[in-house]
Order: structure tokens, then sequence, then C-alpha cells
């Protein structure tokens, strides 16, 4: 999955795949999580927020499941 380079608090980068509505999350230390079950609206709300670390800490990190890929 292609990812964008955010910097943004302990996150470095971030993708999506809408059909498999998976969010592919890269951390400053170089682990690598997918998150399962993100909606279109979910990534665009993270996608848009002015800070994507508080936006993904609040709403996704603790709700969604994951699975470490690296």
């Amino acid at each position: 999955m292609e990812r964008k380079k955010i910097n943004s608090g302990r996150l470095r980068s971030a993708g999506y795949d809408a059909a498999g509505r998976v969010l592919e999350v890269e951390f400053n230390d170089g682990a690598v999580y997918q998150y399962s079950n993100v909606t279109a609206d979910l990534y665009r709300r993270f996608d848009g927020a002015l800070s994507k670390a508080s936006f993904f800490e609040d709403n996704i990190e603790e709700g969604l499941p994951r699975r470490r890929v690296r």
C-alpha cells in the first residue's frame, strides 16, 4: 500500500485502501500497523485533520482492530 508522509506526532506516514477499508500507519519507530473497518468518511476526516496524530489517537487507535505488518 502506498503511504503519504505526514509527520504528525509519532506518525510518519499513512495510506488508505478504500476497497479493503484498511488504514496503514507507519510510526516514527518504524512499526507499521494496519487498521481494519476504516470507512471512507473516517479516513477523509483523518486526512483532513489539523493534527492527524490527535485524531488518530482519539478516533482510530484504540477503537478499531489492528495487526502489525512490520
